[in-house]
């Protein structure tokens, strides 16, 4: 993957941000960014968030670090501001608001330039193969808590 090094965005002081295009199949008839298309955004920016800081949905699936775990979304609030177009570059900027246990609070934005689009705030669960609340392996923790404001860590 070293010839695409920004495929999954970049870390930056407090969290990460991924570049995302808007594409004609993220669209409505009208050209506007669909609703359920925010949620594919803010899952990728998850996704690459974990990924560039050593935490890999496959390596936890297999129990690379020990028993088999998953995140799993509990909740999920969207707070709509202003629609996204057809080509417009978006930035989705994401950041651990707490980690406790077996739970990860995020929030997550969608910006076009400096104008707020799209909020999120994400509850993930970790969880067992069996589905059962999990806390992550030690090792994997940490790679968690450098990112999470330290008044909200209780890992």
């Amino acid at each position: 993957m070293s010839d695409w090094p920004d495929l999954a965005g970049r870390l930056e002081d407090g969290g990460h941000v991924l570049p995302i295009r808007v594409y004609y199949e993220d669209t409505d008839f009208s050209g506007v960014v669909y609703h359920g298309a925010y949620v594919r955004f803010f899952e990728r920016a998850r996704s690459d968030f974990l990924r560039l800081i050593g935490i890999h949905h496959n390596e936890m699936a297999e129990g690379t670090h020990g028993a088999s775990q998953a995140f799993a979304v509990k909740t999920m609030t969207l707070d709509f501001q202003k629609p996204a177009r057809i080509d417009d570059v978006l930035q989705v900027h994401t950041s651990i608001a707490e980690y406790k246990g077996a739970r990860i609070r995020l929030d997550q934005l969608i910006y076009r330039e400096d104008q707020l689009l799209v909020s999120a705030a994400v509850t993930v669960a970790i969880i067992s193969s069996q589905g059962r609340p999990a806390r992550l392996p030690p090792a994997l923790a940490e790679r968690l808590r450098r990112f999470v404001p330290a008044e909200n860590a209780g890992g």
